[in-house]
């Protein structure tokens, strides 16, 4: 696994641990990729970036995009990341990959009704798309399934 795979998983891991649900790798809308989205138990999203180095951060142009699409975002860096080149606005969470610990809390920016209904069906489908691909992996899945 990549550095960024190693955090995403230890995000998950840590997430999962505070009853978020997540995905990798999830398309909100065309164009943009975002590493982790999580769904809370009272239907909040949450979209985490992870940085493994300074050249990944600073080569990141569409992270702004990503805010529109969640209730609050963060950063998932290691240690050793250089953390005050991140927005002071934006969520922060110090990672490995077998856990991590959020230092910095975002503000809560709550996505409209109409967004979350979107964005939840979106989770599901990539979710249960990647379960049918772990459980057949063989099955040719088209490129619509993941949008």
């Amino acid at each position: 696994m990549k550095p960024g795979q190693l955090l995403a998983r230890g995000v998950s891991r840590f997430l999962l641990s505070h009853d978020f649900v997540t995905v990798e790798e999830l398309v909100p809308t065309g164009g943009l990729r975002v590493d982790v989205m999580a769904l809370g138990p009272k239907g909040e999203i949450w979209i985490v970036e992870c940085k493994s180095s300074r050249a990944d951060y600073q080569s990141d142009k569409k992270w702004q995009g990503y805010l529109e699409w969640c209730d609050r975002f963060f950063w998932a860096v290691d240690a050793d990341f250089p953390v005050e080149l991140l927005p002071d606005d934006s969520g922060l969470i110090i990672a490995d990959s077998y856990g991590g610990e959020i230092v910095r809390m975002p503000d809560e920016t709550k996505l409209a009704a109409a967004r979350r209904k979107v964005m939840i069906q979106k989770f599901a489908r990539h979710a249960a798309i990647r379960q049918h691909a772990a459980r057949d992996p063989g099955m040719k899945l088209s490129a619509s399934s993941w949008t």
